[in-house]
């Protein structure tokens, strides 16, 4: 067996209460004068902006603000913020928000210094030389994008999603805030918790999983599963959301280490044809996903179990495994997930190009702990479409 393996990521993280504050000194320690702040619309119009822009002002850092980011991001969305990163002559980019703000902060960062467009990078390896430095932000406790090196964009034209992969898009610093998210709503907060599970689980269950990234990946699921029923029914417990930023931050380390497998596949062609958000498209499959992929490795599987606080001391490994799903699905339940395809009003005449789809993921696929056909996918989804 072959365990070898390299760590790459992030250079720098800053974690507490008010590290926000921090953003202005980091800027000085790259040497960033002017910077490019990119936001969502909606957080734009928050009070974190103008509280953004002030920490800038009072280091004398220029910020000029680029708030055209959408939900699952086009490539578009990315081209135009370098174009303006280039125009203004930026020296860094700082991403504020969730995922789909950080994944184009960091596109714009590489694109600013390469030659193309967004598109000519959708793959692995293709940035041929680093971009400007970046600065990463979260706002929710969920994607984990802040120390991941790729950027996950949503071609509408074709109807697919794929990714910019490479060690350029590593952020240079990641500040983790947990007071950014103390206002986030019940449903956000459930569905990009839950997504932070997934990459958790699958990170841990990866075929790539290591020494280093399955503790970092375990420690992810059990702060999670211990916090997220707090953070989305007290949403102002400081200790709950501080619990579910350290969550989201390990199963990004993880992720980034291992990779994600099934339910990253399967989720995909839910936001490409129906533009169902990445953490709600995760959150609904992952039980099912589960279901299927148990037997892979029942070991593992019974210690996410245990880890998840659930475990009955009298039962087999066998069944101790066999019970993630339904600790899953009880969890998603509890926080407001829709449990079925059918809730999310996906046609069920769908099911066979959706799993075409899927089986076009294929570094996730290849990393599942289980192998699938594309009849297995079909039937996975028929399953999610009928739920409980």
């Amino acid at each position: 067996m072959d365990n070898s393996f390299t760590v790459e990521g992030v250079k720098k993280t800053i974690f507490g209460a008010g590290s926000l504050s921090q953003i202005g000194e980091e800027c000085k320690a790259l040497r960033a004068t002017r910077v490019l702040l990119v936001m969502d619309q909606a957080l734009s119009r928050t009070d974190i902006c103008p509280q953004v822009q002030e920490v800038l002002k009072k280091n004398r850092v220029k910020g000029i603000l680029y708030s055209e980011v959408t939900p699952e991001p086009s490539p578009t969305i990315a081209d135009n913020g370098a174009s303006l990163a280039r125009a203004e002559k930026m020296d860094c980019v700082i991403g504020v928000g969730g995922g789909s703000t950080m994944d184009v902060a960091k596109a714009i960062s590489v694109l600013a210094k390469n030659d193309g467009k967004a598109m000519d990078y959708i793959g692995l390896g293709l940035v041929k030389k680093a971009g400007l430095p970046t600065i990463m932000v979260p706002t929710t406790a969920g994607t984990g994008s802040e120390v991941t090196f790729t950027s996950v964009f949503t071609m509408r034209e074709t109807k697919t999603k794929g990714g910019i992969n490479s060690p350029y898009l590593y952020p240079h610093t990641a500040i983790l805030d947990p007071e950014l998210t103390l206002g986030l709503s019940p449903e956000v907060t459930a569905y990009t918790g839950m997504d932070a599970l997934t990459h958790a689980i699958e990170s841990f269950t990866s075929l790539r999983a290591h020494f280093i990234s399955e503790p970092i990946s375990m420690e992810a699921i059990e702060i999670i599963a211990s916090s997220l029923r707090g953070a989305v029914f007290n949403g102002k417990d400081y200790a709950f959301r501080e619990g579910m930023m350290q969550g989201s931050y390990l199963a990004g380390l993880g992720l980034a280490m291992a990779g994600v497998g099934a339910v990253h596949a399967l989720a995909y062609p839910l936001g490409a044809l129906f533009d169902i958000p990445h953490g709600v498209a995760n959150a609904v499959m992952l039980p099912y996903v589960l279901e299927y992929n148990y037997p892979g490795n029942l070991d593992k599987f019974a210690m996410i179990t245990m880890a998840m606080g659930e475990a009955d001391a009298f039962s087999t490994d066998r069944e101790t495994a066999a019970s993630v799903a339904d600790i899953v699905f009880q969890l998603s339940a509890d926080i407001g997930i829709p449990q079925s395809l059918r809730d999310l009003n996906i046609p069920e005449e769908k099911i066979p190009e959706m799993a075409e789809g899927a089986m076009k993921v294929a570094v996730p696929m290849a990393n599942n702990p289980r192998p699938m056909t594309i009849s297995m996918v079909e039937d996975i989804y028929k399953e999610a479409f009928e739920g409980r």
